[in-house]
């Protein structure tokens, strides 16, 4: 069956679906029957109406055929196909965009988050809360690659961020969908949604989620991942601080340099010698103080275009490459 895009199915139009589950999948064929199970039986439980999108991250396996199979056969069934691999977080973007629940449950397809814990998040969020985040407590994997690097990035993000979030890792999240919506996030930023939404007002809660060993396949993450994570909370702790305010910003790195003149002065003055141009350091010290206050002058300069460009325009979304699977449920 080619997959394409047309309107959405009947059942949406009828009755509101009061939670959505976001789940992307790379490669997890084996894991995917008996999750979709395990989400059936904890939403059905709660007796709303619910839908799960599966989004297929450019699976290399049979991935992509088991939701179509669980597509065809559960009318609660949704699929997002990318073209192209894009990554976790875009998926998890282009699950919000389809999402039409009032809540939004993210989770990973390989089994180790479990969906018993659905409901816990829900009441959780049901509190007065915008985010409620899980926290692996016991978590299930390698001490060495997994645990420790995590408890460093953890400590490191809550400290930047000032968001105290004990597992920022975890995608098993609840969100209040009008939230997530106006949320744009792309490279590995799925695990700032709570810092990023704190940000801007939203209350953040954290409960405690069951985390269980991988059962097929294997992790598609690894230790190679720090340097990208770092590199997006640098540009989180930017946007979130100094987004409204990019003139405060550069002045902030203009500060060094301007110490640096004043040290220099200072230290002409105490030593009561008037510097003489004539000799080469004198015509060094002399490039060199011009060349610091161009260089806090332009930063300057970039700082006061920055903030027309803030009040002129707002953020906008990365493209991303995917596919809508509704169409009918006949033949394959």
């Amino acid at each position: 069956m080619s997959a394409r895009s047309t309107a959405p199915e009947p059942i949406a139009s009828l009755t509101p679906i009061r939670i959505s589950v976001v789940v992307p999948v790379f490669d997890e064929e084996q894991n995917l029957p008996i999750l979709h199970s395990e989400i059936a039986a904890s939403l059905n439980a709660l007796g709303v109406e619910w839908e799960v999108l599966y989004v297929d991250d450019k699976s290399r396996d049979r991935s992509l055929s088991v939701m179509l199979k669980l597509w065809r056969a559960d009318p609660h069934v949704r699929i997002v196909k990318f073209r192209a691999r894009s990554g976790q977080t875009a998926a998890m973007a282009a699950g919000f965009d389809h999402a039409r629940g009032e809540i939004v449950v993210t989770l990973d397809g390989d089994l180790q988050n479990d969906p018993a814990d659905i409901p816990q998040l829900v009441a959780e969020l049901e509190r007065g809360y915008d985010i409620v985040a899980g926290w692996r407590k016991s978590r299930q994997d390698g001490f060495v690659l997994r645990k420790l690097p995590s408890r460093i990035a953890n400590r490191l993000i809550a400290w930047v961020t000032g968001v105290r979030i004990h597992d920022t890792g975890c995608t098993l999240k609840a969100f209040r969908r009008d939230l997530v919506k106006n949320l744009p996030i792309y490279a590995e930023q799925h695990r700032f949604l709570p810092a990023m939404s704190a940000g801007g007002g939203a209350r953040v809660s954290e409960i405690v989620v069951n985390h269980r060993p991988r059962r097929f396949g294997r992790s598609k993450y690894g230790i190679g991942r720090a340097t990208r994570v770092l590199l997006d909370l640098l540009s989180i702790k930017m946007i979130s601080s100094f987004s409204h305010r990019p003139l405060q910003y550069f002045a902030l790195l203009t500060a060094p340099f301007m110490l640096g003149l004043f040290a220099y002065v200072v230290s002409l003055v105490v030593a009561r010698e008037p510097l003489n141009f004539d000799t080469q350091w004198g015509r060094v010290a002399i490039v060199l103080f011009m060349l610091v206050f161009m260089l806090c002058a332009y930063f300057v300069m970039l700082g006061l275009l920055a903030e027309l460009v803030v009040k002129a325009s707002g953020l906008h979304r990365p493209m991303r490459t995917r596919v809508l699977v509704t169409s009918s449920r006949g033949g394959a």
